[in-house]
């Protein structure tokens, strides 16, 4: 079998959580933030994080509407990763990512390891939910 590697990214305006999977493409796992500066410094950090992981597609969170319509926000997301895809040279996967950031600060209040001060953690952990539902449905 093939060895799978891939980056989940959730995208924010100021953050982007990252979460990885392993080589089976069984288990999402949070791995880092980055805070969102520049462009070039944005590809910077995602290049590095590339190249760790060896990484070859980026599946991204796309926020729709709770109605399912692609609003503002979805739209900000698809064209930072749509720009970020180029300069990596990375093929991208969209997820429906709505309700996920919800769901990753239960996750971590049940957990205890939440802290409204860390934003970052529920970033990681919503990226690593989007990751880990593109991981199911490949598995389907």
């Amino acid at each position: 079998m093939e060895r799978l590697a891939v980056l989940g990214l959730d995208i924010g305006l100021k953050r982007v959580g990252v979460a990885g999977c392993d080589g089976l493409g069984l288990l999402a796992t949070e791995l880092t933030t980055v805070y969102r500066t520049s462009f070039e410094n944005d590809v910077e950090a995602f290049r590095k994080l590339v190249m760790e992981r060896q990484a070859t597609l980026l599946v991204i969170g796309i926020p729709y509407t709770m109605n399912g319509e692609i609003g503002f926000q979805a739209k900000q997301v698809v064209k930072y990763a749509k720009r970020l895809g180029k300069a990596l040279q990375l093929p991208l996967e969209f997820v429906d990512e709505r309700l996920t950031s919800v769901e990753a600060e239960e996750q971590l209040k049940s957990s205890k390891k939440y802290s409204s001060r860390d934003k970052g953690s529920i970033d990681r952990r919503a990226a690593a939910i989007i990751l880990q539902q593109w991981l199911d449905a490949r598995g389907q």
